[in-house]
């Protein structure tokens, strides 16, 4: 029997991905809509300005939506909500039992709550047993990263093997399907570049210091490494792509970075990708139109690896921002815990 699974913020754009990549998921199943109040009691077709490529599933298309309450047949939610209402709703749901696997920013950086890539930091998921017991419900909540924080965070992986990182300058140029729908007005985007993506710097900054941080008794003593990122919204519809420099505390060499990445190995999850960083020598790849994609949008690329003039490598990465950096991970990371037993079916 399947897992019973519910989506809040299910009309959004991250919900509607949600509903795409468990359809026919082989472990969760989705029992219950939430949204706002103005979707409330409607039929999901009905609720949603769908923009998914495939059309809504059959079995979703007339479930009808419900309000974002912790009274949901269901013990798992995925949160697709807003980060404008997204930190109480989840609160309450965790605070009732649920797991709450969050794609939100509101709780990345609370102390007991793991911001969770599986591949880099799965040990992280050891705050859920601190957290539980504060909470008194079984529930918790874990997050996922910002999109570009997972693209960049994964495509580091080469450089840490026996190395550690000092600093960091990263560009990125992020999708527009990362603004959501309707998103960016198309007079602002076509033949443009907008250098500013508001709170993105931010998040770029700080989060990869959690993630690559050291769990001490279920504390994150957080990376010292120094990042400084600039964010852009560029006129492609999905992947984030990024210009990384990197400084490392050792030496090393381009051939052995590249090395590197056939000893990195995914979960071994259902939506696991069967490799998860591509590299390519030819300079003018990874391209979001051509690479996006791989791995079912669940892998990174890494691609343009050079020596630095300013620091020790620079190098060009790409993942899908709504797959990978999005639904597709907060899928994967709650496949992770079902495996480590953090959720009960």
């Amino acid at each position: 029997m399947k897992i019973k699974a519910g989506i809040l913020g299910c009309t959004g754009a991250v919900g509607q991905k949600f509903i795409t990549l468990l359809q026919n998921h082989p472990i969760f199943e989705i029992s219950e809509l939430a949204a706002s109040e103005k979707s409330a009691g409607k039929k999901y077709i009905d609720a949603v300005n769908w923009t998914e490529s495939s059309p809504i599933p059959d079995k979703i298309k007339n479930k009808i939506v419900k309000k974002c309450n912790p009274d949901l047949n269901c013990k798992i939610v995925f949160s697709g909500l807003d980060s404008s209402v997204a930190g109480k709703i989840e609160d309450n749901f965790a605070n009732a039992g649920y797991y709450v696997i969050s794609n939100s920013r509101n709780h990345r950086m609370d102390e007991d709550v793991p911001l969770l890539i599986p591949e880099i930091n799965s040990g992280h998921i050891s705050l859920l047993r601190i957290q539980m017991k504060r909470r008194k419900s079984g529930g918790f909540i874990v997050t996922n990263p910002n999109c570009s924080t997972v693209v960049l965070c994964l495509s580091l992986l080469p450089f840490l093997k026996s190395n550690k990182i000092e600093k960091i300058i990263v560009s990125t140029m992020q999708a527009i399907s990362g603004a959501g729908y309707p998103g960016v007005p198309s007079l602002d985007i076509l033949g443009n570049v907008i250098p500013h993506i508001k709170d993105e710097e931010e998040k770029i900054q700080s989060e990869p210091l959690k993630i690559f941080g050291e769990n001490k008794n279920n504390k994150i003593i957080f990376s010292n490494f120094k990042i400084s990122a600039m964010c852009n919204r560029v006129p492609v519809i999905d992947g984030h792509t990024l210009s990384v420099s990197v400084k490392l505390k050792n030496k090393t060499s381009i051939d052995k970075i590249i090395s590197n990445i056939d000893s990195i190995k995914s979960e071994k999850l259902n939506s696991s990708p069967e490799k998860l960083i591509y590299y390519f020598s030819n300079p003018s790849r990874p391209q979001p139109a051509r690479d996006v994609n791989l791995g079912n949008g669940m892998s990174v690329s890494i691609g343009n690896l050079r020596k630095c003039n300013i620091l020790d490598y620079k190098y060009t990465a790409l993942g899908h921002n709504t797959i990978r950096g999005a639904a597709g991970l907060a899928i994967l990371n709650a496949e992770f815990l079902l495996k480590k037993g953090l959720i009960k079916k």
